[in-house]
């Protein structure tokens, strides 16, 4: 496959280069940063594009590589609801190119993800702290808007209660944000790179699923896992979880 990285000047574009280079099956034919044209990703004939840049570029990177037929593994932040629709409309007119949006590429932190899902709905109470360096520009991290989402969602199948807290005054924020109904707590501190808490707890008992990234090299088998499997996905792909067999 030949592939394009996007954000390729960025700490993680720069991993995914080497990544992407030093894999037999793949070959590197763009590296694009801020500024650059598009175009060059279809004029190196690009199959594959690796977007890795910024929230106010990676609709257009996308929409770009899926108006072009070439499939798209991203790792950007910045997905809400309606760029995820406008997508998803987009995609329904190209069935047979595939996208995989993947908030987190390091598999052990997709597993520790579906692990937590799996848990939340047997205990009272679940919390998520997440970690990470401070020139990270979103919070809380798509890690652990994902988790949260799986967990609420297990938790509401399960027909569990919102987590207990008789807390009445925070006017600074003390609890975190709140994302279905499971707070939220984001660190940002120099040193760190990813890493994330879940928090289980019912009478007597806790249950902790901690992942950390110590290096950024640790999210490439992710991204080489997503490059060699979404041309076999057509259509949108929410997480990389859905690329392993986390049948439990």
């Amino acid at each position: 496959m030949r592939v394009a990285v996007l954000g390729a000047r960025g700490r993680m574009g720069t991993e995914a280069v080497k990544a992407v280079d030093g894999a037999d099956d793949m070959e590197l034919v763009a590296q694009l940063g801020r500024g650059d044209a598009l175009e060059e990703i279809r004029e190196a004939g690009a199959t594959h594009v690796v977007d890795l840049s910024v929230p106010d570029a990676t609709e257009d990177n996308v929409r770009f590589a899926v108006e072009h037929g070439i499939h798209a593994v991203v790792g950007a932040t910045g997905w809400d609801a309606p760029r995820l629709s406008r997508l998803e409309e987009l995609l329904a007119q190209r069935p047979e190119t595939g996208v995989l949006i993947a908030p987190n590429f390091a598999l052990g932190s997709v597993l520790a993800t579906a692990f937590a899902a799996k848990a939340a709905r047997y205990f009272e109470s679940a919390e998520i702290i997440e970690l990470h360096h401070p020139d990270k520009v979103d919070a809380p991290s798509g890690t652990a808007v994902r988790t949260a989402e799986l967990m609420g969602q297990a938790r509401r199948d399960a027909g569990v209660a919102p987590s207990p807290d008789a807390t009445v005054k925070d006017p600074d924020g003390a609890r975190g944000a709140v994302v279905e109904d499971i707070h939220v707590h984001a660190v940002r501190l120099r040193g760190l790179v990813a890493h994330q808490e879940v928090l289980l707890g019912s009478a007597g008992e806790q249950l902790t699923f901690r992942h950390d990234s110590f290096d950024r090299a640790s999210f490439m088998p992710g991204v080489l896992l997503g490059l060699r499997t979404v041309a076999s996905r057509p259509g949108l792909t929410h997480g990389l979880d859905s690329y392993l067999d986390l049948a439990l």
